[in-house]
C-alpha cells in the first residue's frame, strides 16, 4: 500500500516543477509526514453522502479517460476503513473503463460536494467481480427502491486519499436540496393562504 497521496502523485516532473516555482518544500514535509491509514469518519462520511463521482482509468493506448458515475445517494458503499464498492449498472455498453482496468487496475477517483465547496481525490486499485461470483458482496452492495439492471460489481482498494482546497467550487445545488431548503417558505405560504381563506369566509366573500 502507498505511503501517501503525495507519494502516488508527485512525479519526477511535478517535483522540478515544484522546486521552479517555491512549492517543493512545503510538500516534500507532506510527503514524509503524512500516511495513509485507511479512511476516517469523516471521510467514510462524505463518500455515504454522494450520489456521483468521477473515475479516471487508462487504456492500453495510454490515453486517460474520465467516467462520470451516478446513482442514488450512498450508492458507492463503504466496505471498510480501506474498501469502497458499488455495482455497476448496465449502460451503454461501451466497457471503456472496464476495459481499461482489464489491462491496468489502478484508477484515480473525484468526488464533490458543491454545495458545501468540498472535494475528496483518491488513488486505488480496482478489481472487477461479476455478479455470480459473489453474491454476499452484491446483497452489501444492494440498493432498495432503486430500478437498475446491474451488470457487474467493482470494489475499489483505496491506496491514498487527499482533500483538495474549496476555491473555484461553485455551488450547485439538486431539485431535492433546493426543495428541502424552501420547505420553510411553503409551509409559510400555505398557513398564509388557509388565512385568508378563512377570512374570506368570516366576512362572507
Amino acid at each position: 500500500m502507498a505511503k501517501n497521496f503525495a507519494e502516488i502523485g508527485f512525479s519526477a516532473a511535478a517535483k522540478k516543477l515544484q522546486e521552479k516555482h517555491g512549492s517543493r518544500k512545503t510538500y516534500s514535509r507532506m510527503e514524509s509526514q503524512t500516511a495513509y491509514s485507511g479512511l476516517g469518519k469523516h471521510e467514510q462520511s462524505f463518500i455515504a453522502q454522494r450520489d456521483s463521482f468521477y473515475m479516471a482509468t487508462s487504456g492500453e493506448n495510454g490515453f486517460p479517460y474520465i467516467q462520470h458515475r451516478g446513482g442514488p445517494k450512498g450508492f458507492l458503499k463503504v466496505l471498510d476503513e480501506n474498501r469502497l464498492g458499488f455495482i455497476d449498472f448496465k449502460g451503454n455498453m461501451k466497457y471503456i473503463s472496464v476495459g481499461n482496468i482489464a489491462t491496468n487496475n489502478k484508477v484515480s477517483l473525484f468526488m464533490v460536494d458543491y454545495p458545501n465547496k468540498r472535494r475528496l481525490k483518491l488513488y486505488a486499485k480496482a478489481e472487477i467481480v461479476e455478479l455470480k461470483d459473489n453474491p454476499e458482496l452484491f446483497q452489501n452492495l444492494d440498493l432498495e427502491d432503486y430500478k437498475f439492471q446491474p451488470e457487474r460489481m467493482m470494489v475499489f482498494n483505496i491506496e491514498a486519499f487527499d482533500w483538495n482546497c474549496p476555491q473555484h467550487i461553485t455551488p450547485r445545488f439538486t431539485v431535492e436540496e433546493v426543495e428541502e431548503a424552501l420547505k420553510p417558505q411553503y409551509e409559510h405560504i400555505k398557513n398564509l393562504e388557509a388565512e385568508i381563506t378563512e377570512l374570506k369566509a368570516k366576512l362572507g366573500l
